[in-house]
């Protein structure tokens, strides 16, 4: 309840709703956001996705708001992520579904405080239509961006942000990237939802507000990418048994890739394989270094492979390395392997837990320290392993250490059938129109596309399908904002939420008289 004139008590506008209406908006809410990643991948439903969320969690106490947030957060990571139980089956699936769901919970809790406290301390209809919507906006970011970075490194899927890709909005990444989209969608859901509840308002003027807001969204221009250039790549998939369960023999997804390597195509400059496509260090294994020069010299241009290497000490590593007719030349180690699959943190507290799962993965990867930028065919070229290309950070990295062009490499094989392929290929067309850089998606079974720096698919090959194809891909040379400034844009958003949460909460109950 809030003053109003005369010491009148009146309603406030972000009352809580009833259990029986808000539980299945939050149901509701998290089963469209699902509906809004690959598949379908409809990325409007985002929309009215937030905006259920919101309304179940407005103004309810933080219990409530935790539940309620909990639920649509399960309604959202099952489906979400089904994939993940693809061969460990539901154990590890729903452990990640209903952890990621904690974190909804927690974020469920900040917004439905800041429309108690904040909108409290701002009663103008202009703080609680623009202001309001502002802080709830920063605080879904701010859980957004502690749910990607925590624990092991987080895992930043699911963002509001990455359902866009194929979306009017998507643009914008360039600007703010991906958490700073986040924010421009949710904050313009918050403003319709808080235009349709402040009272004093004439509908016309709601819904011209409204339309004007997301047409001024809208009218951001695309930012002006420039390209040097191009360079022609083979992207070659191979389609063999690359899976961890797959139990091929040694050299069968390196013969898989040698096979599909087009040896005849003209005046290519680089060849570039999946995720751990030549299998072990060819400069170990000199059969493997006789297959990369076969193809070396058929081709005649330098090649961009993966394999599994290990240092005298026993470090295991994820590399990407640059093989050219003098041998190895440089290599990048991926520095997100992936928790659970690439390697156990906690090891021996996780296998007390679940042993039979753990003892499954018999090795660990150690996080690499290179660069991940590498010089080849007279180029800069970005790399991503597999979930690199969800980190932020090392998309940065790329961008700043001058990559020209990225190199998606990645391994799907255990994910066959599943969304998993196409959500990261998403999130790899978001990282292309976030730098201004071409970025070629190339898996050992698929989906492999070539994205230019506007997130359009300029080159494809049918999935599950041993195969390569020829690109001149563009070479850019731009610099983005985002590549600037989003990681100050997530940090201020992020914590600006929390403080100014901060600041409205009611520390002090003033004493009656």
């Amino acid at each position: 309840m809030c003053e109003g004139l005369g010491g009148v008590s009146r309603p406030s506008p972000f009352a809580a709703l009833r259990v029986r209406i808000a539980l299945p908006l939050a149901v509701i809410g998290g089963l469209l956001f699902a509906l809004s990643f690959p598949s379908p991948g409809w990325w409007f439903l985002a929309y009215p996705a937030v905006a259920c969320l919101l309304l179940s969690a407005m103004g309810q106490g933080w219990r409530r708001a935790a539940w309620l947030g909990y639920l649509g957060g399960v309604a959202f990571w099952i489906p979400a992520i089904s994939w993940a139980g693809r061969y460990l089956g539901p154990v590890p699936w729903l452990a990640l579904a209903l952890f990621e769901a904690a974190m909804f919970a927690l974020g469920s809790v900040a917004i439905a405080l800041a429309y108690r406290w904040v909108a409290r301390v701002v009663p103008s209809t202009a703080g609680r239509v623009w202001g309001l919507p502002a802080v709830v906006a920063a605080l879904w970011t701010g859980r957004e961006w502690f749910s990607g970075s925590w624990p092991y490194g987080g895992f930043a899927w699911g963002r509001v942000g990455l359902s866009q890709s194929e979306s009017p909005f998507a643009h914008l990444v360039a600007y703010v990237g991906v958490l700073g989209l986040s924010f421009v969608v949710v904050y313009c859901v918050a403003v319709v939802v808080s235009l349709g509840l402040v009272g004093g308002i004439q509908l016309r003027m709601r819904v011209a507000v409204a339309g004007l807001l997301v047409a001024a969204v809208l009218a951001v221009p695309a930012w002006p990418t420039a390209t040097d250039g191009t360079i022609r790549i083979e992207s070659v998939q191979g389609n063999g048994p690359a899976g961890y369960f797959d139990r091929a023999a040694p050299g069968q997804v390196l013969e898989s890739q040698v096979a599909a390597t087009d040896v005849s195509a003209k005046g290519v400059d680089l060849v570039v394989w999946p995720e751990a496509s030549a299998e072990f260090d060819p400069r170990q294994q000199p059969v493997i270094a006789s297959a990369l020069n076969s193809v070396v010299q058929s081709v005649g241009a330098p090649i961009v492979a993966g394999a599994i290497t290990q240092t005298p000490s026993g470090v295991l590593h994820n590399t990407s390395f640059v093989w050219t007719a003098d041998g190895w030349q440089s290599s990048y180690d991926k520095k997100r392997p992936v928790p659970f699959g690439e390697y156990v943190p906690d090891r021996w507290f996780f296998s007390k837990l679940a042993p039979s799962l753990i003892g499954l993965l018999q090795r660990d990867y150690t996080p690499g320290t290179k660069p991940n930028v590498l010089d080849v065919a007279g180029i800069k070229a970005g790399i991503a392993i597999c979930f690199d290309i969800v980190d932020d950070g090392l998309t940065r990295d790329m961008a700043h250490g001058g990559a020209q062009v990225i190199l998606a490499q990645t391994n799907n094989a255990d994910f066959s059938g599943t969304d998993e392929n196409l959500q990261q290929l998403e999130i790899a067309r978001m990282r292309a129109i976030e730098t201004g850089r071409s970025l070629v998606n190339i898996s050992t079974v698929g989906a492999s596309q070539v994205i230019d720096a506007s997130g359009r698919t300029i080159d494809r090959v049918p999935e599950y399908t041993a195969t390569s194809m020829v690109t001149d891909v563009p070479l850019g040379t731009s610099t983005t904002p985002a590549t600037v400034a989003s990681g100050l844009v997530a940090l201020v958003l992020s914590l600006g939420g929390l403080l100014v949460l901060i600041a409205c909460a009611p520390f002090h109950t003033p004493r009656r008289r």
